[in-house]
């Protein structure tokens, strides 16, 4: 995964790399520009054509590479992704808004028009569809980088794979094992805490149980969880009520259809006790 050689593409003319930003906060953006060192080593190797966080240089495409950051929002959105892809030879989603829906696609569980005319002051200035989605819900994705924000060394070997036609090696483990490679105490078995580090792809170091917190899911499901089961001992032997699971499961990934079916299972088990 260290960024050196890897980087190298022996092609005569350097392959142009986009960075698109749609409804989000930038955060996977700065992860990049976080790469120092190493960004100085890709920018001989890739034309760094469109990145508007970093330079107001804009080439036209088509482009080899395209890193999307952000989730489907508004109208403009929506036609401007199908351009993008239109442009791209390969088209990767980095960040929990771009895969998942990101925070905003909180509005999804709820009523939209209801949601603007409490926040906005004229909410018939706003423009916006009903529901904020991922990038692969309306065009096809070459890869999916999961991160609130991402992992700037996974980051950069989706990069080197692509530009050196592999496939990108991005670990598919848990949390939970990155938490056995620091030598964690586990917080869930020595503090009873709550942790979806279990349910949780790895990418983040085991930040949150690093200082005694519960993992809450910023990478999002990794392949194949068992959230039913975990939500279960959350509220058995944890004694974690049914809104705790539901707001745990809907955070930063709460569109993943995994986390999304779950939580919507419990809201109506909820309701039909209420």
């Amino acid at each position: 995964m260290a960024a050196d050689s890897q980087l190298i593409s022996r092609q005569p003319h350097k392959p142009k790399l986009a960075v698109w930003k749609f409804t989000s906060c930038d955060g996977c953006q700065l992860s990049l520009l976080d790469c120092e060192d190493e960004l100085l080593l890709l920018g001989q190797e890739v034309e760094i054509a469109y990145f508007m966080e970093a330079s107001s240089k804009v080439e036209e495409g088509p482009y080899d590479i395209s890193l999307v950051e952000g989730s489907i929002t508004t109208p403009a959105d929506l036609l401007r992704i199908q351009e993008v892809r239109r442009q791209s030879k390969f088209l990767v989603s980095i960040g929990a808004c771009a895969t998942a829906g990101g925070i905003q696609a909180l509005r999804n569980f709820a009523d939209v028009v209801e949601f603007t005319s409490v926040v906005y002051a004229e909410p018939s200035y706003i423009h916006t569809l009903k529901e904020s989605t991922p990038i692969a819900a309306h065009v096809p994705v070459d890869f999916e980088l999961q991160g609130c924000p991402i992992n700037k060394l996974q980051l950069l070997e989706v990069i080197s794979a692509f530009l050196n036609s592999r496939t990108p090696q991005v670990s598919s483990h848990s949390v939970c094992i990155e938490c056995k490679l620091k030598n964690n105490v586990c917080v869930w078995v020595a503090h009873g805490t709550p942790c979806m580090g279990p349910v949780t792809h790895a990418g983040c170091g085991a930040l949150c149980p690093s200082y005694n917190r519960g993992c809450y899911a910023c990478y999002g499901p990794k392949e194949n969880p068992n959230g039913e089961s975990l939500c279960h001992w959350w509220e058995q032997n944890l004694g974690a009520d049914r809104s705790t699971v539901i707001e745990n499961l809907r955070n930063f990934n709460g569109l993943s259809p995994h986390f999304k079916e779950i939580s919507q299972d419990r809201e109506h088990r909820q309701k039909g006790k209420s």
